[in-house]
């Protein structure tokens, strides 16, 4: 059984919400991070990522950033920038990008369910990653980043959304890059009551992204245990924030590769080699792939249709069936040396909402080859973690992304 339970969210005042609003904290470097916040004041990004309030020579895991984070969040609080509300209740979160929307119910999940992989992932964390996130949680006392969480569609808790989302929403904004946020709250009881039984029935949720965030969320919770002798299980340390969406309306987009020579192949040679597991034909111009098993190649201003031989397929678990794995497997690997694609200096991943256009900018300048991929769907996501196994890195790309500052969570 699953624990979702509803939370007293503090959350910005409705006449700024559109302008608190973020993108996660990874998708800048520092330089870009800096450049947001300056150019809007009340973003929450200065609080995500307190380096933004120093000049470079301060580190950005410097101790006194992790600080001011604490100190601006506390300080946007008491100006009443973000207020807190008196009772527990769930939030409705849309999120409209070209015309498509999605709808997730914002609540706290139970660390004890990630431990005992009711919550189960499909990627591998880094240590060093965790460790920016862990103290950023620690120090703050509160979960600022939303953990994007996937879940089978249930009718009652699509019923009780639909009728929610008639009422007027807390906010309705449209953000700078067009993708549009409407938020509402669930604060009635039974409708609270029933939304977790439901949950309570479920044996299994995913986390579509997020994978540190959630990683960091519940190392905190357990060393917050671990430090107080008074320890309930009911202390808000023992859930994090997390926004769940139903399979049935994600929408994961293609995570695409590009590399920056052929092995020392020439172009003859290379075409060669691989044709002994795909098809090569010559295409007419960019190749958007339609189905499963097939991959675009850009390379010399020229692109090409890869289809994957059947027999590649067969006799493989939920991973190697993944096209992501059948082009590391019987090409990135075995013809360009593409060994280890986590270290690997010479190949880099291009997430589909920036166009096949990126792909030939990037193999007509510093990289030499580009290959465009079927997106991996939710269902093959749900397959790998059932089976307990774990995807290639960069093998999903959800859009939209989740915006931070609309909630938190206080630990």
């Amino acid at each position: 059984m699953a624990v979702i339970r509803p939370f007293q969210s503090v959350r910005p005042a409705a006449d700024v919400a559109d302008r608190v609003a973020a993108l996660p904290y990874d998708v800048y470097n520092r330089r870009e991070a800096k450049a947001e916040v300056e150019r809007e004041p009340y973003s929450f990004l200065k609080i995500d990522r307190a380096e933004t309030s120093f000049d470079d020579s301060v580190d950005t895991y410097a101790p006194e950033v992790y600080e001011k984070a604490k100190e601006l969040l506390q300080e946007d609080i008491k100006k009443g920038i973000y207020e807190k509300d008196s009772d527990s209740a769930y939030y409705i979160y849309e999120l409209t990008m070209d015309g498509r929307s999605q709808t997730g119910l914002v609540a706290c999940a139970s660390v004890d369910d990630y431990v005992n992989h009711v919550i189960k992932k499909h990627e591998n964390t880094r240590a060093d990653k965790e460790l920016d996130r862990i103290t950023h949680v620690d120090t703050c006392g509160a979960q600022t980043g939303p953990i994007f969480l996937a879940y089978r569609s249930e009718a009652v808790i699509n019923e009780i959304v639909e009728r929610a989302k008639k009422e007027k929403p807390l906010y309705d904004f449209t953000a700078v890059d067009g993708i549009s946020h409407r938020v509402w709250k669930i604060a009635d009881g039974p409708d609270i009551e029933k939304i977790a039984e439901t949950f309570e029935g479920m044996q299994q949720i995913y986390i579509a992204d997020g994978h540190h965030r959630a990683a960091s969320a519940v190392k905190v919770g357990l060393k917050r245990r671990e430090e107080n002798p008074e320890h309930t299980g009911k202390e808000e340390y023992n859930f994090f924030l997390s926004v769940l969406f139903p399979h049935d309306q994600l929408m994961i987009m293609d995570y695409n590769r590009t590399v920056k020579d052929l092995n020392g192949l020439s172009k003859e040679a290379f075409l060669s080699k691989i044709s002994e597991h795909f098809q090569v034909e010559p295409a007419d111009g960019p190749v958007k792939p339609e189905k499963k098993g097939v991959f675009g190649m850009y390379m010399e201003k020229q692109w090409y249709c890869l289809t994957a031989k059947e027999v590649l397929f067969e006799g493989k678990d939920a991973v190697g069936r993944l096209d992501v794995s059948i082009l590391q497997d019987y090409l990135l690997g075995p013809v360009l040396g593409i060994g280890d694609p986590r270290t690997d200096a010479r190949i880099d991943f291009i997430g589909g909402i920036r166009g096949l256009t990126e792909l030939e900018k990037r193999a007509d300048s510093d990289m030499k080859v580009s290959f465009s991929l079927y997106p991996t769907s939710i269902t093959e996501l749900f397959d790998v973690a059932d089976n307990g196994l774990l995807m290639p890195p960069k093998s999903t790309w959800f859009e939209p992304k989740l915006r931070s500052g609309l909630f938190i969570h206080e630990i």
